[in-house]
């Protein structure tokens, strides 16, 4: 469990740093942006392997069916996740796409796990993206972007399909088909 929890630090602590100290990590120089990102990377590889490992300490018993309702709530979590990257229509409705993608990413897991280091990963996880978008929205107003076309929204259709499908696969190879009910 303590290398779940390491990965999980060495992603939040370096995201909230930019909304906890804005003006700091503007004045960090490219090389030690690059090292951040670095930490970073290293923390969602020890998140897997820490996750990996751990024991498996039940809980709660998730209920039958649910692998399901996973299912669709993990397909509009990853389509909210590239609502801004494609231009979407949703990009001027929506404040936080990404954040809200990762909650949802957060809560479809929990529906499906309930082992102790499920509910520290995806816990964690989604509690900080709460975080971060109390943060984000007490530093200012939002400033709207430009809605974007129906052709972003089709792009990001077709990205979601390809990304589910391989995110689908990576958890069949692990063991784990996400297409059995509750897995």
């Amino acid at each position: 469990m303590t290398i779940l929890i390491l990965g999980i630090l060495l992603w939040v602590l370096p995201h909230m740093f930019k909304r906890l100290a804005p003006r700091k990590h503007l004045m960090l120089m490219p090389q030690v942006k690059g090292m951040v990102a670095g930490f970073v990377l290293v923390g969602v590889v020890l998140m897997v392997i820490g996750y990996r490992l751990a024991p498996v300490v039940p809980v709660y018993d998730p209920l039958p069916g649910m692998g399901h309702a996973n299912n669709l709530i993990m397909l509009i979590s990853l389509y909210l996740f590239g609502v801004s990257g494609s231009r979407s229509v949703l990009i001027g409705k929506l404040r936080h796409p990404m954040l809200t993608g990762m909650v949802l990413w957060s809560a479809a897991h929990l529906l499906v796990n309930g082992d102790l280091s499920s509910l520290v990963l995806f816990g964690s996880l989604g509690l900080w993206a709460v975080a971060e978008m109390v943060l984000i929205n007490r530093a200012g107003p939002w400033k709207r972007p430009k809605p974007g076309k129906w052709t972003g929204d089709l792009k990001n259709l077709i990205g979601t399909g390809l990304v589910y499908g391989l995110i689908a696969w990576v958890h069949i190879l692990l063991g784990h088909s996400p297409f059995m009910g509750n897995y």
